[in-house]
C-alpha cells in the first residue's frame, strides 16, 4: 500500500492534477464570462430601453406639444416596473411623473446621471404615509424637449443588482461545486490508475523472484492497460518458453557432450596404460580424432544457427538460382541414398530464384535430405523414396523434401524444431538433435517459416521463403 506522500510523487497524480487545473481555470473562466455577459447584457438593454423613450416623447413633443407629451409621459409613470419618469416646466418645477424629487443638476444640465430616489407605490392608499414611499438607486437621462419642457427618464438598478448578486452567487457555487468534483474525479482516476499500475509492479517483483508463471492480470475493460497487460504476458510467455527451452538445451548439451568427452578421456588413459602397444594407441588416437569431430560439428552446428538468428550469414546476401542449388545438394547426396537402399529423385522447376545466403539454404536442404535417409532406416520391408522438390506458389518459393519414412506425430512436429531434441529416446542413433533446429533458424533468417507436415506415409518438410 502507498503512503500519501508516495502517491503524490507519482506521475499520475501529477498529470491528473494537471488536467484537473486546466478543467478548473477552464471552467472558472467559462463561468466568469457567462455572468459578466449576463450582467453587460441587462445594463445594455437597459440602457437601450431608456434611450428609446427619450427619442419616442422627443418625437411626440415636437409634432404634437406639450399636452400629447405630458398624457404619455403620465401613461409610463402609472405602469408597474423599474421606470423612473420626471416631467418638469422650463425651469425644471415638477409638473408630473411618478418621481417627484430630482436633484436640482440633473435637471437643469442634460446628460446621464445616477442617484438615490423615492417614488410612491402603485396602487397603494394615502393613508399609509412613509410606507407608500419605494426608495431605490435610478441611472437617468436628462434632456430639454423641443417645446423646453425639462425631462428625465430612467431605470431603477437595484433590481438589476440583485440579479446580478444572484449570478455571481451561482458563479461560485459552481466554482466550488467545479473544484469538488474534479479533486474527486481526480482522486478516482489517480486511484485506478495507480492499482494497475501496482497490479503490473506486483507482478514484475513476483517473476523477479523466481515465479515465470506468473502473467499481469487482465480485465474486461479492453483499455490501454489491458493491450499493455496483453503483450506482457504474451512477452512473459515467450521468456517462459526460451528459460524452458535454455534448461532443456542445457540437459540434452550436458548429456550429448558428457559422453564423448568421457569416451574420450578413456581412450587417452586406455593409451597410456602400461603395456599398451603402438597398435592400441593408434586406435585410441583414431577414435579419439572421430569423437573430436563429432564434437566439432556439433559446436560447428551452434555457430551456423547463432549467426542466423543474429542475421549475420557469413555471406552477404545475393541472388540465389534455388533450382541449381537443390539439384546439386541432390545429386552429391544420391550415391549416399544409393548405398542406403534409398531412392533419391528431384522435382524441381527449373530457373527460380530468390535473395539470399547459398550457404545456409545449402545446409539447410543437406540436413532435410540427411534426415530423410537416416530415418527411413527404421522402416523394414518398403522400398525407400526420398523426392527433392522446388516449386513456386505465387510470390513464394517453396523448397521441399518428402520421404515415406516412419513419419512424425503431429504432437511432435512443433517440438523436433528445438535444440538437441531427438524422438529416439535411447539417443544410441548418431547426430546432435540440431539438423531441424539449423533449418528453422535458416527459413526465419529469409523472412520465411519452416513446417513439417504429413507425407502419408512420412514426411514432407517444407521451407517456405518469399520470392524477392
Amino acid at each position: 500500500m502507498r503512503s500519501i506522500p508516495q502517491i503524490l510523487r507519482t506521475t499520475t497524480v501529477r498529470l491528473t492534477a494537471t488536467f484537473i487545473l486546466i478543467f478548473i481555470v477552464f471552467s472558472v473562466t467559462l463561468l466568469a464570462l457567462i455572468a459578466w455577459q449576463s450582467s453587460y447584457e441587462l445594463q445594455r438593454k437597459q440602457t437601450a430601453d431608456i434611450d428609446r423613450e427619450v427619442r419616442l416623447l422627443e418625437r411626440i413633443d415636437g409634432r404634437q406639444g406639450i399636452r400629447a407629451t405630458a398624457i404619455a409621459v403620465q401613461r409610463l409613470s402609472i405602469q408597474p416596473g423599474p421606470g423612473i419618469y420626471y416631467l418638469g416646466d422650463p425651469s425644471g418645477v415638477y409638473l408630473l411623473g411618478n418621481v417627484a424629487s430630482v436633484p436640482p443638476e440633473i435637471i437643469l444640465e442634460p446628460g446621464v446621471y445616477s442617484f438615490d430616489y423615492e417614488r410612491s407605490r402603485p396602487f397603494a392608499s394615502d393613508e399609509e404615509g412613509e410606507a407608500n414611499l419605494r426608495q431605490g438607486f435610478a441611472v437617468v437621462r436628462s434632456v430639454q424637449l423641443p417645446s423646453g419642457m425639462r425631462l428625465v427618464v430612467g431605470r431603477d438598478v437595484v433590481e438589476r443588482r440583485g440579479f446580478t448578486a444572484i449570478i455571481i452567487q451561482a458563479f461560485l457555487a459552481g466554482v466550488i461545486g467545479i473544484l469538488l468534483f474534479s479533486l474527486v474525479a481526480g482522486g478516482i482516476t489517480a486511484r485506478r490508475v495507480l492499482r494497475r499500475i501496482d497490479a503490473i509492479s506486483a507482478t514484475s517483483s513476483k517473476i523477479m523472484s523466481g515465479n515465470l508463471s506468473e502473467r499481469v492480470p487482465v480485465t474486461r475493460r479492453n483499455d490501454e492497460f489491458d493491450g499493455l497487460a496483453t503483450n506482457l504476458n504474451a512477452m512473459l510467455e515467450r521468456i517462459e518458453g526460451l528459460m524452458q527451452g535454455l534448461k532443456e538445451v542445457t540437459d540434452n548439451v550436458a548429456h550429448d557432450l558428457k559422453t564423448p568427452l568421457t569416451r574420450l578421456r578413456n581412450q587417452a588413459e586406455s593409451a597410456l596404460r602400461p603395456g599398451a602397444d603402438d597398435e592400441d594407441r593408434r586406435k585410441a588416437l583414431e577414435t579419439t580424432i572421430a569423437q573430436s569431430d563429432k564434437l566439432i560439428q556439433t559446436f560447428n552446428a551452434l555457430l551456423m544457427i547463432a549467426r542466423a538468428e543474429a542475421g549475420a550469414p557469413s555471406g552477404a546476401f545475393a541472388d540465389v538460382d534455388i533450382s541449381e542449388v537443390a539439384s546439386d545438394v541432390a545429386e552429391l547426396y544420391s550415391p549416399v541414398a544409393e548405398d542406403a537402399g534409398i531412392e533419391l529423385t528431384t522435382e524441381v522447376t527449373p530457373d527460380l530464384h530468390l535473395r539470399g545466403n547459398r550457404e545456409l539454404i545449402g545446409q539447410a536442404i543437406v540436413n532435410l535430405i540427411e534426415n530423410a535417409i537416416k530415418y527411413h532406416e527404421l522402416v523394414s520391408g518398403e522400398s525407400g523414396r526420398v523426392v527433392v522438390g522446388v516449386r513456386a506458389v505465387g510470390d513464394r518459393v517453396l523448397i521441399e523434401v518428402a520421404d515415406n519414412g516412419p513419419g512424425i506425430p503431429p504432437e511432435d512436429r512443433k517440438r523436433v524444431l528445438e535444440r538437441f531434441v531427438r524422438l529416439e529416446k535411447s539417443r544410441t542413433e548418431p547426430g546432435s538433435g540440431l539438423g531441424l533446429s539449423l533449418v528453422d533458424a535458416v527459413a526465419r533468417l529469409h523472412k520465411g517459416t519452416f513446417r513439417i507436415e504429413d507425407n502419408a506415409p512420412g514426411v514432407r518438410a517444407v521451407i517456405d521463403l518469399p520470392a524477392g
